[in-house]
């Protein structure tokens, strides 16, 4: 686990691996019915794998004494469509009636536990109303992101009229089930070679990790960061700023000791040879590999103005840099860069506990590109009356010192702001400079190209997260990059089902979220590009929704206070259907349930 390790001399090895029973085909099977190996080509050498059963989840009701069984309700109680939160004692459930059958699984979204009965029931499956996560009714298996886990699923049967639900105690406490995964079955392998490697620890890569290993993978699964922690809740390093990494971990150590996911950290690629299939580290070690994943994310854009080299200069990019920044800003005065989602967050965490917060930004409002003009003023109203001084339509020119740390921030407009701590928040490059000669197509502004497979032009040469570009369906395959939570999750499941040559195809809707003074703007779709914002609800009272509109089609949607209509527009725009502006125009919302073309 961690850090960097010895390169013994290269041993042959034959494996198994665990492939589902779906995925087999004829072709595989030997004339007596029996499995036969697959010669698989890893760094040149031939290695054999032989067909297994896909792992079976262990029985959840093996115990009699963690059994609850209650009537939660007649079958009337309950119309189609509907879900209720029951009680069955020991804990609560969530009651689903869809097409006449009844299901139930978990009440608490696992991601941040939300309410899921005030979420959006949709054609067998369930979004969160926070942040768009999306679970299987029949199943609990989590389809949409974020988060990890899925929702436990419980019993459910009719008897004289009455539904009644049989669960796990724990399963109800728990509220969340970790999907059933392989483990690495090598016992002898060369530690400079490996099946999967993935460079980056974020939500992508942790993603496909998790993916391979469900989808029964038992071969060396390697990830590779430059940080010194496990995969963690990077959102949070903006949003809840003090937070020790332990709290904000993805997954805890003893995760990926069971699952044999080995995390590198502190460990920088330089290089990547697609020719010999080998990843080239800083320190000059090599590791070989037969599928690679490269999950970067990006590198914030720094100051480039006179004095950026003083102290107490920082971009937020590990919990190290955010528990610093608190620290510092305790009772001083912190100037933040840039009106960015990370700079409004940081700026909006500050407030309580800094003795003056000050904002800079070229544009004329906060967000103006993203939730356009009208919200963005009315974003800007609530910091103000928040004590958050705003200096618009300007930029820093100079970072002054005293003793080598920061006193002042001056604007090219002249002005000269108090500063003890400044926060840099203008934006990020694609963190790609290391490919630059390998031969992996990278675009004009240093994005990795991939299809809807996350293919990149190099077969067994994946991508996914904040790094890339991809055609987004729902703009009609247009190439975008979009860097935010949900999508790095998704890139990843996708990545990994692929490696495994599943023919999966990225279908989802950009889901994602920001949350300043109590107070959370929920978003889903692209509004890149559009032309017309149509605002219903009151900007004044914070509880509206925004539609983003180019031309006559709606593109995106915005909400605070209005849950859940942000999740239910995203159910609408995922089931294919096309809202028009005059649906949204009117206030008439009916069609959320059956309109749209």
């Amino acid at each position: 686990m961690g850090g960097c390790f010895s390169k013994p001399k290269p041993v042959e090895v034959k494996i198994e691996v665990v492939i589902p029973e779906k995925e087999r085909s004829k072709e595989e099977m030997s004339p007596n019915g029996k499995a036969s190996p697959l010669i698989y080509k890893v760094n040149g050498t031939a290695r054999h794998y032989h067909l297994e059963e896909h792992p079976i989840a262990s029985n959840p009701y093996h115990n009699p004494k963690d059994v609850v069984e209650a009537s939660v309700c007649h079958v009337k109680d309950l119309e189609n469509g509907q879900m209720r939160e029951v009680d069955l004692g020991c804990g609560k459930a969530l009651l689903i009636k869809e097409n006449g059958e009844f299901h139930a699984v978990g009440h608490k979204c696992p991601h941040y536990g939300a309410p899921l009965v005030k979420g959006v029931l949709s054609k067998g499956r369930i979004r969160c109303p926070w942040h768009g996560a999306c679970f299987n009714i029949s199943t609990g298996d989590i389809e949409d992101f974020p988060g990890l886990d899925s929702l436990p699923r419980f019993q459910v049967k009719i008897e004289k009229e009455k539904v009644y639900i049989r669960a796990s105690k724990q399963a109800l406490q728990a509220q969340r089930r970790t999907k059933v995964m392989a483990k690495c079955i090598l016992s002898n392998y060369n530690l400079s070679s490996t099946n999967v490697l993935i460079i980056g620890a974020g939500a992508a890569g942790l993603l496909c990790a998790e993916t391979l290993r469900q989808e029964g993978f038992s071969d060396r699964i390697v990830m590779c960061t430059m940080d010194r922690h496990l995969p963690y809740d990077r959102p949070k390093l903006s949003k809840s700023m003090d937070s020790h990494p332990e709290q904000i971990a993805l997954r805890p150590k003893e995760f990926f000791r069971s699952y044999d996911i080995e995390v590198l950290t502190e460990m920088q690629v330089a290089a990547v040879d697609v020719k010999s299939k080998t990843a080239v580290f800083k320190d000059g070690f090599k590791m070989e590999y037969n599928k690679l994943l490269i999950a970067t994310g990006n590198t914030p854009k720094a100051l480039s103005c006179k004095g950026k080299e003083v102290e107490n200069v920082f971009n937020i990019r590990t919990p190290e840099d955010a528990s610093r920044v608190v620290k510092l800003a305790t009772s001083k005065n912190v100037v933040i860069v840039g009106a960015s989602f990370l700079g409004m967050e940081v700026a909006a965490y500050l407030t309580e506990r800094a003795h003056s917060v000050s904002v800079v930004e070229l544009e004329e409002v906060p967000f103006k590109k993203f939730f356009g003009e009208r919200v963005g003023r009315t974003v800007m109203k609530m910091f103000e009356s928040n004590r958050v001084k705003f200096y618009m339509q300007t930029e820093v020119s100079e970072l002054r010192e005293q003793e080598s740390k920061l006193k002042e921030v001056v604007l090219k407009s002249g002005k000269v702001l108090r500063a003890d701590v400044c926060v840099v928040g203008i934006g990020a490059v694609p963190a790609t400079g290391f490919l630059k000669q390998s031969g992996i197509n990278i675009d004009s502004k240093g994005f990795i190209v991939v299809n809807k497979m996350m293919q990149t032009n190099i077969p067994g040469v994946f991508a996914a997260g904040d790094a890339v570009t991809f055609p987004l369906s729902l703009r009609n395959n247009k190439k975008v990059n979009v860097p935010h939570w949900q999508m790095a999750h998704m890139h990843g499941r996708v990545a990994a089902l692929n490696m495994l040559a599943h023919g999966v195809e990225l279908s989802t809707v950009p889901y994602l979220w920001t949350a300043m003074f109590g107070k959370s703007i929920r978003y889903a779709g692209h509004g890149e590009g559009f032309d017309d914002v149509v605002i219903q609800g009151d900007l004044d009272e914070l509880k509206f929704v925004a539609f983003y509109t180019k031309s006559d089609e709606v593109v995106a949607v915005a909400s605070m206070n209005y849950d859940p209509i942000v999740s239910k527009v995203a159910e609408v725009l995922a089931a294919g259907r096309t809202i028009r502006k005059r649906d949204v125009e009117t206030g008439d919302m009916s069609w959320l349930t059956g309109k749209g073309s």
